[in-house]
């Protein structure tokens, strides 16, 4: 089965997202979705044996209002799940 960001959930510049079948050592980043660009101050490393779970990302000051995603990628550096837009605003 695949990995899957369930849900995103945003408050005081904090993102909450949840996840099932993420592994240890998978990464998640934020992604703005007009440019593709990755917002590499908020990489996040899944540090849980447990594969369902939660992230939480602090959003740091460069980080515009706009529409954006999280993609995961597993220990290999490989695409694994990626979110539904949302909006940061």
């Amino acid at each position: 089965m695949k990995p899957v960001i369930s849900s995103i959930e945003i408050e005081n510049r904090v993102i909450v997202a949840k996840y099932q079948r993420l592994m240890v050592g998978a990464k998640v980043v934020l992604v703005e979705k007009a440019s593709g660009r990755q917002v590499s101050e908020t990489i996040t490393r899944v540090a849980s044996p447990v594969p369902v779970g939660a992230l939480r990302i602090r959003l740091p000051d460069v980080v515009a209002p706009g529409t954006y995603f999280l993609r995961a990628f597993n220990g290999h550096g490989e695409d694994a799940a990626q979110s539904a837009d949302f909006e940061i605003g």
